[in-house]
Formats: C-alpha cells, structure tokens, sequence
C-alpha cells in the first residue's frame, strides 16, 4: 500500500508534468476564475467547510479532490484522503510552480510592529544595491518596481507559491516578506523555504484569533522552529521573547538591538523632526526617518542586508536615503499654523505608545499632542481600553473614534474604549463616532505648533462598515483639514 507521502509525490509530480491546469484551495468556488481541469482542496473554515463545496468543483471540473472527508465519490476523479488539506497545500503548490523559493533569496519578518516597514526599507535597500526585488506586505506586492495589489499579510499558499513564481520568472533574484501568525498558525507558508528569518517584537495583539499570548508567541515561534541549518536566524535582543525565537532553531543565530550588546547594535544620537542621527556597529548614518522604532527599523535592516549582500558601507549609504511606507509615521503640514499631523498604521497599545513617545521626542518645546485614535470591530476587545489609556498618558487631547467597525456597533467600541480612560483624564477626551469629524475637529481644536496624531489605519484606504467597504482615507481628510483651517 502506498503511503500519503508517495500519494501526495504522485499528484505534486502529476501537477508539475502539467497534466492538471492549477491548484484550487478555498472554501467557495467562483466559476469564472477556474477552468475545468484542477485539483481542488476542501479546507475545513471557521464558518464553512469546503467539503461541502466538492460537488460543485467536480461540476466544473475537478479531476482530483484532496480533503479529509468523502461522503460520495464520482467515476473518473481521483480522490486522496489527508488528516488536513492544509497541511499539503504548500507542497502541492511549490511542485505546481517548480519550487520558486529555492531560485530566490527569501527573507520572511514575523512580529506584531515593524513587519511593514522592515519589509519597504530592506526592498529599498536591494534595489539601491542594483539587485532586483520582490515585496509582499499589509500595503502592497511589488516584482522590482511594479506595484501588484495586496490583500492579506501573506497570502494563501497557492497564491504565495504563485506570486513567487512570478517574480522568478520577472528576473528577481531576492523577496521580502511579511509573515503573520496566522500564515504560520494556517500552515500558509513552510518555515523551511526561509534564507533569512526575523524577529521584529511581539506585543498585545491577535488574541481573538490565538486565544492566549502564550499561544500568540508559539505561533510566531515556528517560523524559527521550522528553519533550516544553512538558514539565518535574527532576532529583536531588545525584546525579551527574542532569544525565545532562538531556542531549538537549527539556523546560524544573529541580534539587532538598541539598547543591549547585539552582533548589529545602534544607538541614537539625535531624533528630531528632520530624522535620524544614528551609529550603527559605530559608523554614523542620518536618515530622514523618524523615532525610536525607526531606528531599530533601520539596525534590523542593516542587520539583513549586512547577512544578504555583505556590504557594509554601500548598506548604510543606502539606508540614508530610503523612506518609509505609505500611511507609517507619514507627514502633514499646516505652514500657516505651523501644525504638524502625523498618519500612522498604529492599532495596538505598543505600537501606538511608541508613536506617541516618537512625538513627543520630536516636540521642541511643550506644543500641544493631539491623538485621534479608534479601534476595530470584530477583533480583540481587550486592547480597546488599553488602546485609549496609552493615548490618554501621552495627548493633550484625545479624540475616540471609528476605525473599522465591520460589523460591530461603533457606539459599542467607544464604549470599550471609554472603560480605559483614567478618571483625572476624562476632561481631555472628547468621543466623535464619525471619523472624519473627529479628524476635523482635532484640526479646528489645535493650536498653533500642534502636533496631530491620526491612529489605527494608515494606508488603509477605506472603512469597513455592516459588511461594506466605504471609501475613506485618513491621508486625504488630513489633508483637506489643514489646507481649510
């Protein structure tokens, strides 16, 4: 008898001799994106199952149905029984597209914060190099220079192995990307096809999906578990869970850090409005980038760039040039007024506390901090007070809310939110529903040399509400609001 492994090396040799015309892994199926001819694989999903979706791939024309039960079976459609469809995706879809991530060097960066700008900043840096790049994160796909649409942290393991495919074939010889815990938790990516692994930081964030931080930590943990020996392993020294990552991990172990004895160290020299004054391992760099968190950004992606390329002065002359992402730390101006607003991605305590505190670093003197913040719905409720508490502690004003409410009432998000705010703070807080009147009235509200934080959605482009995306960009309402007041 044969054993799964020998099955699932036939169907993965059968798909790659291009016998079958492409993978299907979902748990809907939409018959104008597939063609008759595919392998279909029936993953069970928190709200449906696709399992129950088999006969209506066979109607389009599956030919083989991978999944963990069969209840019926047709004549002429192979059927292979597996504990879980998840757990063979990856391998599946890596045979399909020829194995992309063994022609690439493959850097994936796990981590609550930082993710999305490690990602920008280490793509950047590969393409000042004269190294064609590939990008997946939060904000969008990039092969070299051209700009794809993205629409989850990382994508699904068919579409991954796919877009990978595609940038082999676009000529580019490296790939940076964002993994999240439930890519690692969903099996969507395989730790073994990482060169480079990061660890970013981990804080309070995604516990309606993991349960526990307990939980949360292991499930980012397995990036470094799964590594291999040939592999780079590097960790935040700063962070107390970064030499946890490093425990049982078979790869050459690496830190970065600010603030301890790290193998890439950095320390601030100055931090202003204009940038960065930084050492790094004692050569002096000034970037436009501001903060404490970008900071040990850059250090991270120097450490990265230092384990790929192996270049240290061109690696520094390259960071002293490279920008942010679209919607972190980005700036606004009101030159009448002089007002400074600032929009950023930050929608956990930790990361909108290390915002404030990066505007508060920027103050010259003591000019007002005005926080427009909220939180969204259908996600973890046990940050919202803590969320409104840390912006309590470090604004002269603070403005609760919408953010994406889906399909919450947005009263009763302010309200958990509301349950955070200190009792000596309360005179300070101000609770707008409508988000763009929040954001006015922080403009009309602010003096001048004030200092604007607009939280929670950054790049984002749009709010979810009752099952509808609306347009809405907090970039563009900012924008209006300084050139009207």
């Amino acid at each position: 008898m044969k054993t799964l492994r020998q099955i699932l090396n036939s169907i993965s040799h059968t798909l790659h001799q291009g016998s079958l015309d492409r993978i299907v892994e979902g748990l809907t199926l939409d018959s104008r994106a597939i063609k008759p001819n595919f392998a279909f694989l029936a993953l069970k999903g928190s709200a449906s199952d696709g399992h129950d979706y088999i006969p209506a791939a066979i109607t389009q024309g599956a030919s083989v149905i991978i999944g963990s039960v069969f209840t019926s079976f047709e004549e002429g459609v192979a059927y292979v029984e597996v504990p879980d469809a998840r757990s063979v995706a990856i391998e599946l879809a890596a045979n399909f597209y020829d194995h992309p991530a063994s022609k690439l060097e493959l850097t994936g960066i796990t981590g609550t914060n930082g993710k999305t700008s490690l990602v920008y900043l280490c793509h950047q840096v590969a393409s000042l190099l004269g190294h064609k790049a590939g990008l997946l994160s939060t904000i969008e796909n990039r092969m070299g220079n051209e700009v794809l649409p993205s629409k989850l942290t990382t994508p699904d393991p068919i579409s991954f192995q796919a877009m990978l495919a595609q940038m082999v074939d676009a000529g580019c010889t490296h790939a940076f990307m964002e993994v999240s815990s439930h890519a690692l938790d969903q099996q969507r990516v395989s730790p073994s096809m990482f060169d480079v692994a990061v660890f970013t930081n981990i804080t309070h964030d995604h516990l309606d999906y993991h349960g526990t931080f307990d939980h949360y930590i292991a499930a980012k943990k397995l990036l470094f578990d799964g590594l291999s020996k040939d592999a780079d392993a590097l960790v935040n020294i700063d962070d107390k869970r970064g030499p946890v990552m490093l425990q049982n991990c078979k790869a050459n172990a690496h830190t970065f850090g600010l603030y301890k004895a790290a193998d890439y160290k950095g320390r601030i020299l100055d931090n202003s409005a204009t940038g960065l004054h930084l050492l790094i391992n004692q050569k002096e760099i000034f970037s436009p980038l501001i903060g404490a968190f970008n900071a040990s950004n850059l250090v991270a992606a120097f450490g990265i760039s230092m384990l790929l390329f192996d270049d240290e002065q061109s690696i520094l002359q390259a960071l002293s040039s490279v920008k942010p992402p679209p919607g972190r730390f980005e700036t606004f101006h009101d030159m009448r007024r002089k007002i400074t607003a600032i929009v950023d991605y930050a929608h956990t305590p930790d990361a909108l506390k290390n915002v404030l505190q990066s505007v508060m670093a920027i103050r010259k003197g003591r000019e007002e901090i005005l926080t427009v913040v909220g939180c969204g719905g259908d996600r973890d409720k046990s940050k919202r007070p803590v969320m409104a508490k840390v912006a309590c502690q470090y604004s002269d004003k603070v403005f609760l809310t919408s953010d994406n409410p889906r399909s919450e009432d947005p009263y009763a998000i302010l309200s958990d939110m509301e349950a955070g705010v200190p009792e000596d703070k309360k005179h300070i807080v101000l609770r707008i529903e409508s988000r763009a009147d929040a954001i006015k009235a922080a403009c009309l509200m602010a003096p001048a040399n004030a200092l604007i934080l607009v939280a929670g959605k950054g790049h984002e482009n749009y709010q979810e509400i009752k099952g509808k995306r609306i347009h809405f960009d907090d970039r563009e309402q900012i924008k209006a609001c300084l050139q009207t007041n």
